[in-house]
């Protein structure tokens, strides 16, 4: 008996595999890996310079498209399809493209793996095809409980094939510090970096106002009066692989000339080099505003060891188990939780250990990619 036929659709616009791309490509590059020994899978994606038409993703067949992104992306990847006659095409975080692969073949099951709430805005489709896009996918993957919410809000008659598949983390990349080895990258990130003397609070992502870090700049003159040895490092940019400079970018700059010598901004640094700067925060921040599906960056700094102080938005406080991994905080008044909770740690070195170790304890039981490849892949399985 052959394997289950799985084309997966990724969105286009970054290419894969690449350290520069968003978490999507991250999430398909694991999960559809770790199950190709139980599906034949075949991942679709745009051509970016450089790369070759065909190629192989974490050992899965990858075909390329040459193609500007929108309509004439998928329409090319369309054409490909009807070669490898799939029996599953699942659409990766793009609704719209599920409306076009059902008109053009009809007869195939279509899913859909949502990874957050963009692009189900009104920007992005009209809530009436939003609708039809639900009701036309066969299964409807999400990241979250929040986003299992947003899904059924819109389309309650879906309810029934909505999954909740929690994403995971690469344990062997993000490696804890409580061990003997992790004290050793955590010293030597410091030093070389010249911040031996220095406690590290850590924000790791775009740089656009959705995810808050304004309110985290804001608050580090008072931080710094406290404690004059805190450095806070902000690893980003405004958009994936670009060091763009945008309004929102300068103004946080602007912001930072109050407290120059406690903050430091890092361009841009692809996801290969990510773990080197969890292995030498003390504490790492998330203080997203709102509609945060998930949030990579909490599993990543929990896998690190590192506590997390976030805000307790979407998804987010799913992951972070207040009190017990991390912090966190009301959205309503964030600029003055987030100060408070940084405090109680900068105060309090065993919590903060205490945290980091029951972070990695949670992220080893809850969140690994290869839960999330299995779930996924059973769900294939049931198909046949």
């Amino acid at each position: 008996m052959r394997l289950p036929r799985v084309a997966v659709i990724t969105p286009g616009t970054f290419p894969i595999p690449s350290g520069a791309s968003s978490s999507v490509e991250r999430v398909v590059e694991y999960v559809v890996g770790l199950a190709s020994d139980r599906v034949e899978a075949r991942i679709y994606a745009r051509q970016w310079p450089g790369q070759e038409l065909y190629g192989s993703v974490r050992g899965v067949p990858c075909e390329r498209v040459r193609s500007s992104g929108g309509s004439r992306y998928i329409l090319g990847v369309i054409a490909k399809l009807q070669q490898f006659d799939p029996d599953i095409i699942q659409v990766e975080n793009r609704p719209r493209f599920v409306l076009t692969v059902k008109q053009l073949l009809p007869h195939k099951s279509v899913w859909l793996n949502l990874h957050s709430t963009t692009f189900m805005s009104k920007q992005h489709i009209p809530a009436r095809k939003l609708r039809a896009a639900f009701r036309a996918a066969q299964r409807i993957f999400v990241n979250s409980r929040y986003l299992y919410n947003q899904v059924v809000s819109r389309a309650p008659d879906c309810a029934d094939k909505v999954i909740v598949n929690p994403l995971g983390v690469d344990g062997g990349r993000f490696k804890s510090r409580w061990d003997e080895e992790g004290e050793r990258r955590y010293l030597a990130g410091k030093q070389m970096q010249g911040w031996s003397e220095r406690r590290i609070i850590l924000y790791v992502g775009r740089l656009i106002p959705l995810k808050g870090v304004h309110h985290l700049i804001q608050l580090m003159p008072r931080l710094a009066r406290a404690h004059p040895d805190v450095l806070l490092v902000v690893v980003g940019s405004a958009s994936y692989g670009s060091r763009r400079r945008t309004k929102y970018v300068r103004r946080l700059e602007r912001l930072s000339r109050r407290c120059e010598r406690h903050i430091r901004f890092i361009p841009y640094v692809s996801h290969e080099e990510v773990p080197a700067w969890y292995a030498l925060a003390d504490m790492v921040v998330v203080p997203s505003v709102e509609r945060e599906a998930f949030g990579l960056v909490n599993v990543e700094a929990m896998a690190t060891g590192v506590p997390v102080v976030a805000s307790r938005v979407g998804g987010i406080q799913e992951v972070v188990v207040d009190g017990v991994t991390g912090l966190l905080v009301p959205p309503y008044r964030l600029q003055r939780g987030l100060a408070q909770s940084l405090e109680r740690l900068l105060a309090n070195q065993e919590e903060c250990e205490r945290f980091g170790r029951a972070g990695v304890a949670h992220v080893e039981a809850s969140f690994t990619w290869k839960r999330t490849a299995e779930r996924w892949v059973s769900e294939v399985e049931q198909l046949r």
